[in-house]
């Protein structure tokens, strides 16, 4: 079972997520507990990829065509750090 670690920052942001955004949400965490985050490839509307550039190392998930949970991936302690949910920028 993995352990997801949340940015104390989400305190503030959750409540003032869309609805929808934040039940995408929930259903990410459930999955990522019991299976993994790789168990999120076979979720194609989650479109979780490896992030580059400043986000080197970093992982993002889609909750919605906006939104974006990103996360780091600690194997050696099987913990998930979520970093952010934020709108994706075009």
């Amino acid at each position: 079972m993995w352990h997801i670690r949340e940015h104390r920052n989400l305190e503030k942001i959750i409540p003032k997520l869309p609805v929808q955004v934040v039940k995408k949400y929930e259903l990410w965490k459930d999955i990522v507990c019991r299976h993994g985050p790789e168990k999120l490839k076979e979720f194609p509307g989650f479109h979780d990829e490896k992030l580059t550039g400043d986000r080197g190392g970093q992982r993002s998930s889609r909750l919605n065509l906006q939104y974006r949970v990103i996360y780091a991936v600690d194997k050696d302690i099987i913990t998930i750090s979520v970093v952010e949910i934020t709108p994706h920028e075009y």
